[in-house]
């Protein structure tokens, strides 16, 4: 009983759990916000009153989605000083920093903008209006940059010296800080990760209506937009990740090691990556596997001889580097959560490159089980995601920032395990109503489809019409 009420176990799960969850939201939220910007410039630039309806179609269901994320966002941040107290204190100049920066600049930027754009329908010019979700857009692509530099230094610390006086790090520089080969390199890969998730989003949805012969006008253009968003978010998402690989194997040797549960240091053929794997329970030897010979070596050095350091020669090193102790990531966790995130991107990516072939010349699918595939692939690309943060952060352990801090060196000391059980529970109720309301608000709006065309006022170019009240 002693070890379920441990504050270790019980604050990773919460935070685990809390941030999870809140990921449900940040790519869609980043991905719809350009998406309805590129629509609304489309109705600008052209005067269609088609895409003034996807306007304001998948702008609803944005805001219903940033509304979730800042509330899921707020509660994440309150954990730092509840249950990680410790670490808040050790890093907290060094990793406040990119927090600050987003809390300041990115979400200023983006919570005002954004609220301009709702109640300026039909008080600002046109052009003057498009800015507005543009900006809301860059201000949310923002935000993720600040965001996923704070979590870089956790994963490559660097721009910090330790006063061992006071006994925490501090910042040294703020620009090699936010230039954190980590960040750049994780950036890209993320962002065009979140357009895939809005593309599966807006192909779930014309495929839907779609299928039910409505909104013809609206939703053939949404589904054509859709598929050819994924397609090329796809691959770039691919190239960036191919990018972040490399720097993740400069870094964090250990993760790629555990993400191809590789035992032994391996070069050239004997460094094949292994598609599917089946292992003796802790997975140290191997009984079957389908492997690609030279793969793996290819991914970590960009060469087909190229040596990739193994977890028993890695452990080995960091014995020597940081003291007594196991510094192997639950292996399991991250083989298949590394594995799941490349497949899910895949399936997503042929789901799209079949839907264009389908739909190529104006043709529309004639079976019914195309439009269902289309219909419930939206999970893919945002189940991606989230084993892709799971691998990242489990790939890390045991470290809480990597070489510098062990995770179980940061929980809050004065925290018993029975308040963390409390807040857990409370949370995971919490959450699990705020999904409900999500799914149902989401959903409602997503049935009723595109409000009537809207009529803009002739000479100011002011929208009147009530479709543009959310």
């Amino acid at each position: 009983m002693n070890e379920w009420l441990d504050p270790l176990l019980l604050s990773r799960w919460q935070f685990g759990l809390t941030t999870v969850y809140h990921f449900l939201f940040v790519p869609l939220t980043i991905g719809l916000a350009l998406t309805v910007a590129i629509f609304q410039t489309a109705w600008v630039r052209t005067d269609k009153a088609k895409y003034l309806q996807l306007t304001h179609f998948f702008g609803k269901i944005f805001l219903i989605n940033f509304a979730m994320g800042v509330v899921t966002g707020i509660v994440q941040e309150f954990q730092f000083g509840m249950n990680w107290s410790d670490y808040s204190r050790f890093v907290g100049d060094v990793f406040g920093a990119p927090l600050a920066f987003e809390g300041i600049v990115a979400f200023f930027l983006e919570a005002t903008f954004v609220g301009l754009w709702i109640f300026g329908w039909d008080k600002l010019p046109k052009k003057i209006h498009l800015a507005t979700i543009w900006l809301t857009a860059i201000g949310s692509i923002a935000s993720a940059y600040f965001i996923l530099a704070a979590n870089a230094f956790m994963q490559n610390p660097i721009a910090y010296t330790i006063n061992e006086e006071k006994g925490r790090a501090e910042l040294t520089s703020i620009w090699e800080l936010l230039t954190n080969p980590i960040a750049l390199a994780a950036f890209p890969h993320t962002i065009f990760a979140c357009f895939m998730v809005s593309a599966g989003l807006i192909i779930s949805v014309a495929a839907w209506h779609l299928y039910r012969n409505q909104h013809l006008d609206t939703m053939r253009p949404a589904l054509k937009f859709g598929l050819w968003m994924m397609v090329i978010a796809g691959v770039l998402t691919t190239l960036a990740g191919d990018q972040l690989g490399l720097a993740m194997v400069e870094a964090q040797p250990m993760k790629m090691a555990a993400a191809e549960a590789l035992y032994h240091t391996a070069t050239g053929a004997n460094a094949s990556f292994s598609i599917f794997t089946l292992g003796t329970p802790d997975g140290v030897h191997e009984l079957f596997s389908v492997r690609v010979p030279y793969l793996l070596s290819f991914l970590s050095t960009h060469t087909f001889d190229g040596t990739v350091e193994g977890i028993n020669n890695l452990q080995s090193q960091y014995v020597t580097l940081y003291g007594p102790g196991d510094y192997t990531p639950t292996i399991w966790i991250t083989y298949w959560a590394f594995r799941w995130m490349i497949g899910l991107g895949l399936a997503h990516m042929l789901v799209a490159v079949v839907g264009l072939w389908l739909t190529r010349k104006g043709r529309s699918p004639k079976r019914t089980w195309v439009w269902k595939v289309a219909i419930w692939s939206f999970p893919f690309s945002l189940l991606a995601m989230s084993v892709g943060w799971v691998f990242t952060e489990m790939g890390r352990q045991p470290w809480l920032v990597f070489g510098m801090l062990k995770t179980e060196d940061g929980v809050s000391p004065g925290v018993s395990g029975v308040e963390i059980l409390i807040s857990l529970i409370a949370f995971t109720l919490l959450y699990g109503i705020l999904a409900v309301v999500e799914f149902r608000l989401i959903l409602k709006a997503v049935q009723k489809g595109p409000d009537d065309a809207p009529v803009p006022d002739a000479e100011s170019g002011a929208v009147t019409h009530a479709a543009t009240v959310y």
